[in-house]
């Protein structure tokens, strides 16, 4: 079974709560790797929506099922977004496997991620 999440974040909204609550913001919602990548608003706005996206193809939202730490967005050599997903959660909702896209401008990014699931017996 393949399931589809989409997510779209105004990099303005990003920005309010950057400067608003600082690196008090930036730690809940990235991990600590990402924050050392992540330096423009239209990257963490870029994130952000990956990891929306990504709770909205598990079906929970961000919330006690999933949370904003559970997975970890990075770039492959060639400059390709991928999820790393935790184990407990891999496990939980059965994914075999996950696909990424992330496009931004300076209003808006917007994240679609794929879901492979196992079959369950």
């Amino acid at each position: 079974m393949i399931k589809i999440g989409t997510d779209i974040t105004a990099v303005r909204r990003i920005a309010t709560l950057r400067v608003k609550y600082g690196a008090k913001f930036l730690k809940r919602i990235l991990k600590k790797s990402e924050r050392s990548s992540a330096l423009r608003d239209e990257s963490i706005a870029g994130v952000y929506a990956a990891k929306e996206a990504l709770s909205k193809a598990l079906g929970t939202g961000i919330g006690a099922e999933f949370g904003f730490k559970d997975a970890k967005i990075y770039k492959d050599a060639l400059g390709a977004p991928h999820l790393k997903i935790r184990k407990k959660i891999r496990k939980k909702f059965h994914i075999k496997s996950s696909s990424l896209s992330i496009t931004h401008d300076v209003n808006v990014a917007i994240a679609v991620v794929a879901l492979k699931l196992k079959r369950q017996k």
